[in-house]
Formats: C-alpha cells, structure tokens, sequence
C-alpha cells in the first residue's frame, strides 16, 4: 500500500457555489422595486400567504387532473378512427386478389381492433379514479365502437376478396334438388 494520500476532489463550479449560497440582500433602490409575477419571496407574510394559495392550487390540480385524463382518454378513443383512412386506403391499394401482402394485410385489420376490445380495461385502467369513473364509461363505448368500425373494415375488405358466403352459390352443398311440378314426355321417338 502506499503512503501517499489520496488528493483532494476539485473545488465545485462557480455556479454550484452561486447556487447554493444565499441571495445577496436587496439595496435600498432594488427593494422599490415589484417582484415579477409569478416570483414569491421569502418574506414572512407572503410565505403564509403563498401556502394558502398552494393549499388552494393543490385542490384545484385534482380537479385539473382529472380533466386532463379525460382529456387523454378521448383522444385515445379517438385513436382508432383516426386509423381508419389509412387502412382503408392500404386495402384498396392491395387489390382483392389473394396474395400474401394482402392476406398480411387482412390479418393485421382483424387481428389489432381484436387486441383492442380485449385490453379495453387495462388502456384505460391508467386513467381511472374516483372521480372520472362515471365518465369513463361513456369514453369506453366510444373505444369499443370505434374498434368495431375498424373490423368492419376488415369484414368490407374480406368480402371484397370473395372470402365471405355472401352469395346463393355459396351454400351449394345444403341446397336440395328442385322437384319439379309436373313432367314432359316427348311424343315421338
């Protein structure tokens, strides 16, 4: 080992040591001078009087709270919808064919909005409280519908591809033979 202490660390910044060190007292002329708004001294009188106001801010930031989740919530309710016309433009322009980009596609149409009711609870878990329970609900319907839209699109897209049994041929196989009414004979042969 050796004898040798270790060194000393640097002395800090200047501006750590303006930081920390208390502001110079105000000259006769300075002190005529307002406080901007917004700056609160650290005068007796206005320190209570600021706690008061902090107490009162603090009562008022739940209620702002809650309305910026609400805020929040509409706009990922909203989020879906706004998905819309890009889908439903990459379909058109994958065409009705049956190729794999526009399997793909399809899949990936059905396969979010499909995540999306499932986790509709959790999404907006993070923005419930007391106080925007009630309204959260209403913002769920409008998720849940807006999700639905989405796979309505997908449904649109499958049937355009001819992958939906929408048509009479479609169901051939349960359809029973006509009987018919009456027969013809031919009279010569």
């Amino acid at each position: 080992m050796s004898s040798q202490k270790d060194p000393l660390p640097p002395p800090p910044p200047q501006w750590v040591i303006d930081l920390n060190s208390p502001p110079p007292t105000k000259t006769k002329a300075a002190s005529s001078i307002p406080d901007p708004p917004g700056f609160s001294s650290s005068k007796g009188k206005k320190s209570i009087k600021a706690s008061k106001d902090q107490v009162a801010h603090t009562q008022a930031s739940a209620e702002e709270t809650d309305t910026l989740k609400l805020k929040k919530s509409w706009e990922l309710a909203i989020a879906p919808a706004k998905q819309l016309p890009m889908n439903g433009i990459m379909m058109y322009m994958s065409g009705n064919g049956l190729q794999i980009f526009s399997i793909m596609m399809v899949f990936m149409l059905f396969k979010n909005p499909i995540q999306g009711l499932i986790n509709t609870n959790q999404v907006f878990s993070k923005f419930e409280t007391d106080g925007t329970r009630g309204k959260l609900l209403q913002i769920k319907a409008v998720y849940v519908l807006m999700q639905l839209l989405a796979l309505g699109l997908g449904l649109w897209k499958v049937n355009g591809m001819g992958l939906l049994p929408t048509t009479r041929s479609d169901w051939l196989a349960w359809e029973t033979e006509r009987q018919p009414l009456e027969h013809a004979y031919y009279a010569f042969r």
